[in-house]
């Protein structure tokens, strides 16, 4: 397990877009967030570049994606959105070269195929997080999601209180293991590829937004019927907030 350095003021961030093109306006507030925290921030050259649904061609996403962690002045890299196509050049990373620059990267959603990937090619533990424009960039984003991603440079002691989001113990008891997973359908589009998702021994978070319930249940059920849900050790239940409502037609 390869553990990234933490962050500390004036050091410079990486943004990159892997997947869908982010909104201007929302990437230029998080980038002036990250600036006033005292970062340098550097845009990858095809980070607001528009390919259809993608942020450029495969290539130009891959070569961001390479160029951020070939240079060793930039000290961590931050994804701008989600959306889709991270799978798309997944086969053609440098592993290598990942595993020998490692820095934070960070993102969600269909991050989540890159997660994966860098985690059982290279060992390098990654962070499953809020993105620059789709979040932080956000106006009425939530101050404890800021909070929270500033605990990479500014540790804080920060005290959760369930009055706020209260917890339910689905299935009590204890476990232990390395933290896996992230978006359910994204886990679930790696089954039967070189980069499946390994639950062996490790704890399995999932999370998704916009799914039907009975959509959920085939994803799970297909991550059962392949073993991923036996293997693991427990279970971390995310955010599943915007679901579709199931409509009775007859």
């Amino acid at each position: 397990m390869i553990i990234p350095s933490r962050l500390f003021e004036g050091d410079t961030i990486g943004v990159i877009s892997p997947a869908g093109s982010p909104n201007r306006e929302r990437l230029t507030i998080g980038i002036e967030w990250l600036k006033q925290l005292g970062f340098h921030v550097r845009l990858g050259a095809g980070s607001t570049k528009k390919y259809g649904y993608l942020a450029g061609s495969d290539d130009e996403r891959l070569d961001d994606f390479h160029t951020m962690f070939a240079d060793d002045s930039v000290r961590a890299i931050i994804c701008s959105r989600g959306g889709y196509g991270c799978a798309r050049f997944a086969d053609r990373i440098d592993y290598e070269l990942v595993r020998s620059h490692p820095k934070v990267f960070w993102g969600y959603s269909d991050i989540t195929y890159l997660h994966t990937a860098i985690r059982q090619k290279t060992g390098l533990v990654t962070f499953h997080g809020p993105m620059l424009a789709s979040d932080l960039g956000d106006p009425d984003a939530p101050l404890l999601s800021k909070q929270l991603f500033s605990q990479l440079f500014q540790p804080m002691s920060l005290r959760y209180d369930e009055h706020l989001s209260p917890l339910e113990c689905i299935s009590s008891g204890s476990s232990e293991g390395k933290l896996v997973g992230g978006n359910l359908s994204l886990l679930v589009s790696s089954l039967g590829t070189p980069f499946e998702i390994d639950t062996k021994g490790n704890l399995l978070l999932i999370e998704d937004i916009g799914e039907a319930p009975y959509r959920v249940d085939s994803m799970l059920n297909q991550l059962r019927l392949s073993g991923k849900l036996n293997q693991a050790t427990g279970f971390v239940i995310g955010d599943f907030h915007q679901k579709i409502q199931m409509i009775r037609t007859a």
